[in-house]
């Protein structure tokens, strides 16, 4: 320190360029966040591709961005609602970079986790090339174009302004991760690297790896080394001779190994090293998991030799409020909400996710279904992916594959979702290809299609005989019936519900069926409900689907079924159904709402999924004098649960046959509804509702007080409107201004209402059913901050947060 005292600042920044440029120099691989200091502008320019061009007056951003979600939502947005009624159109992003001139020895290539979606890139004016699907990642090598000498400018120009195009929210932008890899000549590339194990037994299993490196260099060695979860090394070898594919295998015999599992998601660390002349060219690691998993035509799936029902959810890509950027801590938030239901695995639908995703369900130990495409060459939107289908399927499928086949989590690969060629004999051709090229890829892993029809003569796909695992969406009634339709096949409920609710609405009866929309064909003249709700009685569904209940009865019933997929974990923007016209926005389908609030329904799956002790009661306590109010209850691991009213018993329910949930039908009065579940005539749990008051003052809770000052962390804020006495008010629905001081900023507010058409990165929310989100973003320093929320006539909310290194 006392050295750079003495320097001045141009002397401190040449010292600073030798270090960076030695520690280069001294790396065989280097990767670089490439995520910040970007310019963004909103508008076609074409001229930006010249790296003279002056953007000082573009904004400054950090990626991966979404612009759409900045946007207001608008009735005659080109996307229209199915697509979340926000804007598309044209964007510019820019960085410009400067490389130690040691680089010019190196290679470096851009790495793009996604771009939605037209994406062109070039490098100091080299256009470098385009990548039409949204969902891909892709990457070029920048060095013939790199100056080493002075700055250099990278440009990338997407275009989201054909509408419509998706079914649901896509959003727009560099949406996802970027780096920049700096390697020597001779280098891995991780797309070419496969890990995998065959399972021997429980003491013992068998490694192989191999990885693709084309030379004709015979002084060229690959070594690799294998390190158990304490990160202890326990083997190393050098690979086996090269085969005519210029692949290098390996393979290891593992002692007494642990497996990965979705209870003890248990992962290892595989280094590649590549010498020439004994010289360290290239270091290359990546992690794994040791599993086993095989489907029976009988008995479903197993995992590690060990039967396993797959309780599932589908999951499209937007996190809510802060749209399709990808961010770990809102991926991580919303795949624990689900974990703590009992969820074990995620079909992301109906396209490849974030990579970044994919680690989180490495490490939190869920099963990925990962996900294709969901159009081929017949259209489902005017601008969809039938557009560039068969020019670019080939390459989006292998990229996918290639990417994801390390990751343990991923258990299944699927090629489509309700292809339409399923309905003639192309759906037969095109599945063969498709399926050829994933198993020439990774053979060890099984390929499905989430398919619409289960009668054999309307699915053409299913002729193909190349899909190891038949998925059906939907006609939970046909389940009983796929064995004998379908001899020797295997079977996943890949999509399955499409029941429809709102948090905390309630309409009666509760055990009326509401089958919304009634014809689909006649969307346009369908009202609903004026307020754009659904019940959240699991009594509401769309006219393809079912309750929740009946659904996952189906599944649990029938062995042969492995599992299911329920449509949807989350509610997401876009896909409002039932309500075809604005304000509604976002869809209906979730498990949980979109500001990650869970619906009633979460606590029947959470009493069917884990064996922790569950009691849910519902609705709120707080109706007109004498109403007649369907009270439900979902519990767990107790014999019984009796309701009691001001402690008046009301009577003792059992769940008897296949029911899910006990009722009582009772009149209402105001004071305090109590439940208690027991088992063999002892308290297991004790829940109460009570009639709360008149709004009063405003709660803030925080998931995390905690976040790291990275300009990425986030803290999740739930505000609710409580009574004098501190209970949550269900009708409030006071207006919300939340507010931050110090090193953090306010990244966006929901309340979960799918009609609300307030922009979700405004400041100001209303609360709905009594509860609204604050979604804070760290800055890029440690420090304090303190966010307060007000409302005109309550008493304010106040919580301090720490950003830390």
């Amino acid at each position: 320190m006392n050295l750079l005292k003495r320097y001045n600042r141009t002397g401190i920044l040449f010292f600073i360029a030798v270090m960076q440029s030695l520690l280069i120099t001294a790396q065989p691989r280097q990767v670089i966040d490439f995520n910040t200091n970007w310019k963004f502008y909103l508008g076609n320019d074409s001229a930006a591709v010249n790296p003279l061009y002056n953007d000082e007056k573009w904004r400054t951003i950090s990626l991966p961005h979404d612009w759409s979600i900045e946007g207001n939502f608008k009735k005659n947005a080109a996307a229209t609602n199915q697509g979340g009624a926000l804007p598309g159109g044209i964007g510019w992003y820019r960085k410009t970079f400067r490389l130690p001139v040691s680089t010019n020895e190196k290679k470096v290539r851009i790495e793009f986790d996604g771009i939605y979606k037209n994406s062109e890139v070039w490098i100091n004016g080299h256009y470098l090339g385009k990548r039409a699907y949204g969902y891909s990642n892709f990457s070029y090598d920048l060095t013939p174009w790199l100056f080493f000498d002075k700055q250099n400018v990278i440009a990338v120009k997407v275009d989201n302004s054909q509408q419509p195009d998706s079914r649901w929210y896509s959003g727009s932008g560099i949406y996802r991760d970027v780096k920049l890899v700096i390697t020597k000549w001779w280098a891995l590339k991780p797309e070419e690297v496969f890990v995998y194990n065959e399972m021997v037994n429980a003491g013992k299993t068998k490694l192989f790896a191999e990885t693709k490196l084309v030379t004709k260099n015979t002084d060229l060695e690959i070594w690799a080394e294998i390190y158990d979860p304490n990160g202890k090394f326990i083997a190393r070898m050098a690979a086996g001779k090269i085969n005519d594919n210029h692949v290098f295998t390996f393979s290891f015999n593992l002692n007494n190994p642990k497996f990965w599992s979705t209870v003890n998601p248990v992962l290892y660390k595989i280094k590649f090293s590549v010498f020439i002349a004994a010289r360290l060219m290239d270091e290359y690691e990546t992690i794994f998991g040791i599993r086993s998993i095989h489907f029976d035509a009988q008995k479903g799936f197993f995992l590690n030799n060990q039967p396993l029902k797959i309780k599932g959810v589908c999951m499209h890509h937007d996190l809510g409020a802060l749209g399709a950027a990808f961010n770990k801590t809102a991926a991580k938030r919303q795949l624990q909400i689900l974990k703590d239901m009992g969820c074990n695995a995620i079909r992301f639908s109906h396209n490849p996710p974030a990579s970044a995703m994919l680690d989180l369900c490495d490490e939190m130990g869920f099963l990925a279904m990962d996900e294709a495409f969901d159009m081929w060459k017949k259209k489902k939107n005017k601008f969809d992916y039938h557009l560039n289908f068969e020019e670019w399927y080939e390459k989006d499928l292998t990229a996918m594959v290639l990417r994801d086949r390390n990751h343990p989590s991923v258990f299944m690969w699927s090629i489509g979702n309700e292809i339409r060629e399923q309905f003639d004999s192309s759906g037969t051709t095109i599945t063969k290809k498709l399926v050829d090229i994933v198993k020439q890829l990774d053979p060890t892993r099984p390929v499905t299609a989430a398919l619409t029809e289960t009668m054999p003569g309307k699915n053409f796909i299913t002729k193909a005989n190349a899909l190891d695992v038949l998925g059906f969406n939907y006609k939970y009634y046909d389940y009983p019936e796929l064995p004998n339709r379908f001899p020797n096949q295997k079977f996943i409920a890949t999509e399955t519900a499409s029941a429809l609710s709102t948090r905390g609405v309630y309409q009666f009866p509760s055990d009326s069926i509401r089958i919304w929309p009634p014809d689909y064909k006649g969307q346009d003249t369908f009202t609903g409900n004026k307020d754009f709700t659904a019940s959240s009685y699991d009594n509401t569904f769309a006219y393809w689907g079912g309750t929740h209940e009946k659904t996952w009865l189906a599944v649990k019933k029938y062995q042969h079924m492995a599992g299911i997929f329920v449509w949807s974990g989350f509610d997401f923007l876009g896909e409002p159904v039932p309500y075809p016209k604005f304000p509604a926005r976002s869809s209906y389908y979730g498990i949980v709402d979109l500001a990650g609030f869970p619906k009633d329904v979460y606590y029947m799956y959470q009493s069917e999924w884990t064996t922790k002790p569950v009691l849910h009661i519902f609705p709120h306590w707080n109706w007109p004098q004498g109403k007649i109010v369907d009270v439900w209850a979902y519990y767990n691991n107790a014999d019984e649960v009796e309701l009691f009213l001001n402690n008046r018993s009301i009577g003792i329910r059992k769940k008897i046959n296949d029911e899910l949930h006990v009722m009582w039908r009772v009149p209402f009065e105001a004071g305090t509804l109590k439940v208690i579940s027991r088992k063999n005539n002892k308290t297991v749990l004790i829940k109460e509702i009570k009639t709360a008051g008149k709004p009063f003052k405003i709660e803030l809770i925080a998931d995390r007080k905690i976040i790291k000052a990275d300009g990425k962390d986030l803290s999740f804020i739930t505000a609710r409107v409580l009574d004098k006495d501190g209970n949550v008010v269900p009708d409030a629905n006071n207006q919300i201004s939340f507010s931050i001081t110090g090193n953090a900023t306010i990244a966006g507010t929901d309340n979960g209402y799918q009609a609300d058409t307030v922009s979700l990165i405004s400041h100001k929310r209303q609360a709905w059913k009594g509860m609204t989100l604050s979604i804070i973003k760290s800055a890029a320093k440690k420090g304090n901050s303190t966010l307060t929320a007000t409302s005109p006539g309550l008493l304010s909310g106040t919580i301090a947060l720490m950003t830390t290194e």
